[in-house]
């Protein structure tokens, strides 16, 4: 009796074990699917009110082109001599406005920072301490700041995973910081993977 009991949990488990890994082998694309779709409607609904009085029905898909093609001719207008005027004036406007600008400007630090291509972005990723000495964690470099002393200090953010846009603000000693090589894209990789994605060179430090 032991014999077909001992096979009827192996095949059991053999089942549980194929049924897990076509869920991770499906997942993936399932979970980036329906954000993609998401994202696609969540854009599109922008201008379908619109869409609606002109043409008296939806039409699906017409607000999200228009939408990006809004966003990328705000972008080349933007890049231009009299867009970066008009949008240094705006800001400026913004700036000025009580308790909404400081919200405003948290905002566009942010994402600033978060644009690899900006010089006003993170300046390099280093691994320091924390949350006590002894763990270790990545973070970047936002700032210098030089002592009286002429000892350098650095702001370092240290962002949360999988959500990199939350962290913490921390400020180091430059000796007390591991400096590396790694881009800003490996490292943002590896916070949203939670730790799977891990960069060769943060091994090696290690």
């Amino acid at each position: 009796m032991e014999e077909p009991i001992k096979v009827k949990k192996s095949f059991s488990k053999t089942l549980g074990a194929q049924f897990m890994t076509g869920l991770l082998a499906i997942l993936p694309l399932a979970i980036s699917i329906w954000i993609l779709v998401w994202l696609f409607n969540a854009i599109d609904d922008i201008l379908q009110p619109v869409i609606l009085r002109i043409w008296d029905k939806n039409l699906p898909g017409v607000g999200f082109g228009v939408t990006i093609i809004l966003i990328f001719l705000i972008g080349v207008f933007a890049r231009n001599v009299i867009g970066r005027r008009i949008m240094h004036w705006g800001d400026s406007l913004l700036d000025k406005v009580p308790v909404f600008r400081f919200l405003y400007r948290s905002i566009r630090q942010i994402l600033t920072s978060f644009s690899t291509t900006s010089s006003s972005g993170f300046m390099q990723v280093v691994i320091v301490d924390f949350p006590t000495r002894g763990m270790k964690t990545i973070g970047f470099i936002t700032n210098e700041i030089i002592e009286k002393s002429g000892e350098k200090s650095l702001c370092i953010f240290i962002p949360n995973a999988p959500n990199p846009m939350t962290g913490f603000l921390q400020i180091y000693q430059d000796a007390d910081v591991l400096r590396t090589k790694i881009t800003v894209d490996e490292a943002m990789k590896w916070v949203v993977s939670v730790g799977t994605m891990m960069p060769e060179e943060f091994k090696e430090k290690l």
